[in-house]
């Protein structure tokens, strides 16, 4: 896979309150991707199409990576 810059990240607003559960989504084109955002820059990105990153949002809201 080619390398892909996602642009206009921003902080979950479900991380603002414990800072060891921060993430940020950001965006680039067809895709959307989620970083550590301790790491910021260099955190690793999980990345999405925009249909997958629909189903994986309605999958966390679901409850289904509950512990």
């Amino acid at each position: 896979m080619d390398a892909v810059t996602f642009v206009n990240w921003r902080k979950s607003s479900r991380s603002s309150g414990n800072p060891q559960q921060c993430v940020e989504v950001g965006s680039a084109p067809a895709l959307r991707g989620v970083r550590d955002s301790k790491l910021g820059a260099a955190s690793p990105v999980l990345a999405f199409g925009h249909g997958a990153f629909d189903d994986f949002l309605a999958a966390i809201k679901g409850g289904r990576f509950r512990r």
